[in-house]
């Protein structure tokens, strides 16, 4: 049964929506690009969700025991109910070989094979800049766990013999690393030796990289992962790191063995993405309300003439909903379908960049996956139809906007606040920080948009009349009559400008302070690469030399209540060779005490978060999952290039799937080739980096679209305002010149406010990361100002053209 006064609801937004078509573009362009964005991500963060490592190696094995390639920390947070965190691991866990004989005595178990990865190289002692030849190293009988089977030749049967993949694009025949070529198999890239060779190239006797268990005929793959589980079990095997149970993965999670670093990039891109949509969402908020506000504002005066002739306050709401409903119903479904190419663009250009996206990490997208953008849409739509909750009232019953003046005050010192936060964290939690601070304030400007605007035109009222002219006269008397007007075409403006200035400077702040310590951190004359410290100091004038080892490690803490994990990359050196080569700037204690086993260097942002010094101790999970508790000899300021934490290279490379230097620096001669400087960098950086950049992008172009937007729908607004000037005796050049004095207010009020809102949480979030003030590219900055300029001078003159002509 229908509500009385539905088809007055009706009649009235369907004259509405034809009377203002113009005025609703505005909104309509927003809604529509808002849900292409929202739903372009809500794709990707599906599609992460779903992402897996790729199975290849372990393909025809139904079962695969490996170790746990997780650390968890449980704690209770105050008042709340115990959670778990979790980090993944980049080195490998290793099992105790052992378990190959458990295993074989399963029942319906056919075979089971131990399967090693290590790394053959060609030997040699290397020079600056080149590196030696790397190959990917195997038994060969890990390989039926694939199966690759021979092309060509026969098995490897000495350790002089081997079996490449074809991959590698040898032949039978050939020498590769030392060893005959006696086979060609399928597959990648690889070095299959024997299994005896295998053992002595792994390096870790009595442990094996996992066990691939291949069935018997006709044994269900369920049936053979709870026979195995139970064996396990009952065998009480642990992994040789942490001493964790071993773990038997079936299906999708065998990929994890394999690409040690897909799993924890996928955690991480998935943290990105869910961290971005929260902004995404909030800016789309905020420029919704702000449009939508502003279109049904304007019509002020409509509204009360109904509400005058008899409409109820009811009726006026419902006719402005569905007329609202209506134009963001058709812009939400073409921003949904125009969601779905901006995906797919983005997943191919990340694989299409080589490196970018770890090896092995596949991000699936089904079918049933894309009706997510259906969703998206109905959110938008209710997004849109609730602000008309709040914005169509009746003008009469407004008030003086007591409220909102309260509210938007208590956002900004909540803003206040939460960036004097950031100023006392570090790491993550600094940013976290910083961001809720400049959402926080930008919310409170926009509350109290139609405030500054009048406090600003106090300050330019003089100014205008006596400079101005005839034109500075109706710009001052403009502002002081439209405030309102004035504050909600302010809001976008200052929206654009905190927004870029805060994602631009927070990475260049960054960088620039990273760079400057990777300089003063390197001194070192000559760098190696596919050698050892060991090697190079045999060369002519080497004074000194330090291997460069580089892993992570996860540091594991509580913060009220809260677990928490990081995983922070490390270097591994040698203490005796640090002199003329690294220099990482040490505050207290003596980098010397890392000759000794068990001992750290710690960054100083982390050693004084930790409340530790020289002589404390510090635990630390290492590569693979062992815990150590270290003790501290030197704590050092350039973390930043090199990470927190300095271990002795013996102490670290134990622990490492591949314990070869990365780089080793040496002291040389004077005058030799500048080095590059040493700095560390997370697994998945360049992943993130471009993934975020390409959404701040995306957003910081909703955000220039709803500074054009919402001038335009003023600008269609005052139509009937700069023709009644005309009518008066208004020339087309005053009215010109009026526009472009309001242009430069609004430009130059937004960029003041919006450098302020940033800059509030970016110095706090610059000091509590490089201790100094943030930085912005003078370029950057111009590109800033220089697109709100262009921007707001568009909005203001394009939709006044018409009447200017006239």
């Amino acid at each position: 049964m229908s509500r009385p006064g539905n088809p007055a609801v009706r009649l009235l937004a369907a004259r509405s929506l034809r009377a203002h078509r113009k005025a609703w573009a505005a909104v309509f362009a927003a809604v529509a690009v808002t849900t292409a964005l929202l739903g372009a991500l809500a794709l990707a963060l599906g599609s992460t969700g779903l992402g897996h490592a790729r199975v290849e190696r372990y393909a025809a094995a139904p079962v695969v025991v490996a170790g746990d390639q997780e650390v968890r920390r449980t704690a209770t947070p105050w008042g709340g109910e115990p959670t778990t965190e979790t980090a993944g691991l980049t080195e490998r866990v290793r099992i105790p070989e052992a378990a190959v004989a458990v295993l074989r005595a399963v029942p319906g178990v056919r075979e089971a094979v131990p399967d090693d990865t290590f790394v053959v190289r060609d030997g040699g002692a290397g020079s600056a800049g080149a590196a030696t030849r790397a190959y990917t190293g195997r038994s060969w009988e890990a390989a039926r766990l694939a199966p690759y089977r021979l092309t060509d030749g026969r098995e490897p049967r000495s350790a002089g013999e081997a079996v490449v993949g074809a991959g590698l694009g040898a032949a039978v025949g050939d020498t590769v690393a030392g060893r005959r070529i006696v086979g060609v198999a399928e597959g990648p890239a690889a070095l299959y030796v024997t299994a005896g060779e295998a053992r002595r190239l792994a390096g870790h006797p009595g442990a094996v990289d996992a066990v691939g268990v291949l069935a018997e005929p006709g044994v269900p793959v369920d049936a053979l992962h709870a026979r195995v589980r139970a064996a396990l079990d009952a065998a009480g095997l642990k992994d040789t790191a942490a001493g964790q149970p071993l773990r038997a993965l079936t299906g999708n999670g065998r990929g994890g063995v394999e690409h040690l670093g897909a799993p924890p990039a996928r955690t991480e891109l998935l943290q990105l993405l869910a961290a971005v949509s929260g902004t995404l969402v909030l800016v789309a908020v905020l420029v919704l309300a702000s449009l939508v506000a502003q279109a049904l504002q304007q019509r002020a005066a409509e509204r009360e003439l109904l509400l005058s002739v008899g409409a109820t306050p009811r009726q006026v709401r419902g006719a402005a909903g569905r007329e609202v409903a209506r134009v963001a119903g058709a812009a939400a479904l073409l921003g949904a379908l125009a969601s779905v190419p901006a995906f797919l663009a983005l997943w191919s250009a990340l694989r299409a960049r080589t490196g970018v996206v770890p090896e092995g990490l596949e991000l699936p997208t089904p079918p049933w996956l894309f009706a997510a953008v259906l969703v998206v849409a109905a959110l938008v739509v209710g997004i849109t139809r609730l602000v008309v909750l709040f914005a169509a009232r009746r003008p009469g019953r407004a008030g003086k906007g007591g409220a909102r003046r309260v509210a938007g005050l208590v956002l900004l010192a909540l803003g206040a606040g939460s960036a004097g936060t950031a100023a006392l964290q570090g790491g993550d939690a600094a940013a976290a920080a910083a961001g809720a601070a400049t959402v926080t304030l930008v919310a409170g400007c926009a509350l109290l948009g139609p405030w500054i605007a009048r406090a600003a035109t106090t300050v330019l009222d003089r100014p205008f009349r006596w400079f101005g002219g005839a034109p500075g006269r109706l710009t001052a008397a403009g502002a002081a009559a439209h405030s309102r007007r004035l504050g909600a075409a302010l809001v976008p403006v200052v929206l654009v400008t905190s927004f870029a200035v805060v994602q631009l400077s927070a990475g260049a702040t960054m960088e620039r302070a990273a760079a400057a310590q990777a300089r003063a951190a390197t001194t070192a004359d000559l760098a190696f690469s596919g050698t050892t410290a060991e090697r190079v100091r045999e060369l002519p004038g080497v004074e000194a030399a330090t291997d460069v080892l580089r892993s992570t490690v996860v540091l594991a803490r509580t913060e009220a209540g809260t677990p928490r994990l990081d995983r922070l990359p490390v270097l591994g050196v040698d203490a005796e060779g640090l002199a003329g080569t690294l220099d990482p700037g040490v505050v207290a204690g003596d980098l010397a005490g890392l000759a000794a086993a068990g001992t750290v260097a710690v960054g100083a942002d982390t050693a004084e978060s930790l409340e530790v010094g020289p002589g404390s101790t510090v635990e630390l999970r290492l590569g693979d999952g062992t815990p150590k508790r270290l003790r501290v000899v030197a704590v050092y300021e350039r973390s930043l290039a090199l990470g927190e934490f300095l271990l002795p290279k013996g102490e670290l490379a134990p622990h490492m799937s591949d314990p070869y230097p990365a780089r080793v620096l040496a002291a040389g001669p004077a005058g030799s080739a500048p080095v590059a400087p040493e700095a560390v960098t997370l697994p998945g950086a360049e992943l993130n980096g471009i993934v975020s950049g390409g959404i701040v992008a995306a957003i910081g172009g909703l955000t220039v679209l709803s500074v054009l937007s919402t001038l335009a729908l003023i600008g269609a607004g005052r139509r009937g305002e700069l023709g009644l000037l005309r009518q008066v005796g208004a020339s087309a050049g005053q009215l010109r010149r009026m526009l472009g004095l309001e242009a430069g207010f609004l430009t130059a009020t937004g960029l003041l406010v919006g450098l302020v809102v940033g800059a509030l949480p970016l110095t706090a979030f610059a000091w509590a990361l490089t201790g100094g003030l943030p930085y912005l590219p003078p370029a950057q900055a111009g590109a800033i100002a220089g697109v709100v300029l262009v921007t707001v001078v568009a909005g203001v003159f394009g939709p006044s053209r018409a009447t200017l002509r006239r």
